[in-house]
């Protein structure tokens, strides 16, 4: 089953170095990468391989920072997330 969280602001530039170090702490490999602007809304994705399935990190304008993939990656995330230190 695909889940989506919302991590927080996507403007937190702490939030972002989180994600990154969980992910590479998790062995996550970058696989596809896009910026893109439409009217107000700025739309940043990140694709990650982790453990063999696809992860999209995105940072969306008035949505926040999302991870979106297979539920059980996506808990094994925020896990993660959960323990790592705030800045």
């Amino acid at each position: 089953m695909i889940k989506t969280v919302i991590l927080g602001s996507e403007f937190d530039q702490d939030l972002r170095k989180r994600v990154t170090d969980v992910m590479r702490e998790l062995g996550a490999s970058v696989t596809s990468g896009d910026w893109a602007v439409a009217g107000s809304q700025e739309i940043e994705t990140l694709v990650v391989d982790l453990h063999g399935h696809a992860i999209t990190i995105e940072a969306e304008t008035y949505t926040g920072l999302s991870a979106t993939g297979e539920e059980v990656v996506i808990d094994e995330i925020m896990q993660r997330m959960l323990k790592s230190t705030f800045p």
